[in-house]
């Protein structure tokens, strides 16, 4: 899998993109499910596709790092996740994530690459 690493790019950017394209979901990991903060829709690993990520470095603190998961649901529901990584990871979402298949991830969505 091809994950991009800009890391001279804040997360907040990628994130004003991605609304603008339709991901405007915000969501939530609890008791092993990804929840839309706002619909309160709940969805188990296989039913979440990743369609890109984008890791980043803390500016001032190399450790401080974290991914922007790019999602898309069965219900349709779009929208992007900021999660810790590395050690400042939060292990509900870190196996949330990793429990997702390697099938449902994919690189489709990335802003970066060329339409």
């Amino acid at each position: 899998m091809n994950i991009s690493n800009e890391f001279a790019k804040h997360e907040s950017d990628y994130i004003k993109q991605y609304q603008d394209k339709g991901y405007t979901a915000n969501y939530q990991v609890v008791d092993a499910k990804l929840v839309d903060l706002e619909t309160k829709e709940t969805f188990k690993p296989e039913s979440v596709k990743i369609v890109a990520e984008h890791r980043y470095e803390g500016m001032s603190n190399p450790s401080d790092m974290s991914i922007l998961y790019v999602i898309e649901t069965s219900s349709e529901s779009k929208g992007t996740f900021l999660a810790g990584f590395g050690p400042t990871s939060n292990l509900e979402d870190s196996e949330f994530f990793n429990a997702i298949p390697e099938s449902n991830i994919s690189e489709n969505k990335n802003i970066l690459k060329d339409d």
